[in-house]
């Protein structure tokens, strides 16, 4: 079994199919072919199910697939720690959440890229349920995510960053309409869709329906101009309210607050870039709001 076979593996899942592996890795798609073949021959079992166009694993595909991502990572691990001499050089991969994204990273980002210019930055959105699963399948290295207070993974090492507080934000008096009690909600899987569901269970306030939205800029827009009612982490809203563009109530009650976490595999080697990113993002949360 050679290394460029498990990469081959792992790339036609993540891609999924042949050609799209090949024309990414920059092979023929009958070397793609190959080594498949390879690796079907020296485990006596399938891989994948051909399916016209499509392929799909098999059960011993799937078995095997955690395998070979770890494989992968021990031989990056190597490799890394014998070129690195304990430099953050190589690639970083963080998946991390629209809020914190848009307000907390960059910042840090700018002044990693300064201190460590040979590590290559990768950004991703990431939905927060299936942190677990990126994190496993090595799709990124570290995860930066809004979790409540008490939030554990078995298989994933995670630390609380800062708590955060959760804000009640409502048009002003002079944008309020007929429609201002609409309540405006983030992603239906976003972590703090349900406790604004709480929220609006134990308290008094009267609603008329209900907007969904993909990302957190439209609803703070659509507040500002009279739409509705929304529950927000308070350093996203911060800069609007002290500019009063619209009204917002800190919930105090830590039932309803949220906490920053970084997490990544409990079998993940912990590299230099991912320590001195973690290492900045503990730095930079002592002055967080």
């Amino acid at each position: 079994m050679e290394l460029r076979h498990l990469v081959t593996f792992k790339t036609i899942v993540d891609k999924g199919g042949f050609k799209k592996a090949a024309d990414q890795l920059g092979y023929a798609q009958s070397s793609v072919t190959n080594h498949i073949k390879d690796l079907e021959v020296e485990f006596n079992q399938p891989l994948f199910d051909r399916l016209g166009k499509k392929v799909i694993l098999t059960n011993f595909g799937k078995q095997f697939y955690p395998y070979a991502v770890k494989i992968l990572d021990i031989y990056t691990e190597v490799k890394e720690k014998a070129n690195s001499c304990n430099e953050p050089t190589g690639n970083l991969t963080i998946g991390a959440s629209e809020a914190l994204t848009s307000c907390r990273l960059p910042q840090i980002l700018l002044e990693y890229k300064e201190r460590y210019p040979e590590v290559n930055l990768s950004i991703t959105s990431i939905d927060y349920q299936n942190v677990p699963l990126e994190l496993q399948q090595g799709n990124i290295d570290l995860a930066l995510v809004l979790k409540k207070n008490d939030w554990t993974e078995r298989d994933l090492h995670s630390e609380k960053i800062k708590q955060e507080s959760m804000v009640l934000i409502t048009p002003l008096k002079d944008k309020q309409k007929g429609n201002s009690k609409t309540v405006l909600y983030t992603e239906r899987t976003c972590t703090y869709k349900s406790l604004f569901d709480d929220y609006l269970t134990e308290h008094p306030i009267e609603i008329e329906g209900s907007v969904d939205f993909g990302s957190i800029e439209p609803i703070k827009q659509c507040v500002m101009n009279g739409l509705g009612i929304s529950m927000l982490p308070y350093f996203n809203v911060k800069k609007e309210l002290e500019n009063k563009l619209f009204n917002g109530e800190i919930i105090k009650d830590d039932q309803y607050a949220i906490s920053t976490f970084v997490a990544y595999h409990k079998d993940k080697w912990v590299s230099p870039a991912m320590e001195s990113m973690i290492h900045l993002i503990q730095s930079y949360s002592k002055y967080w709001d």
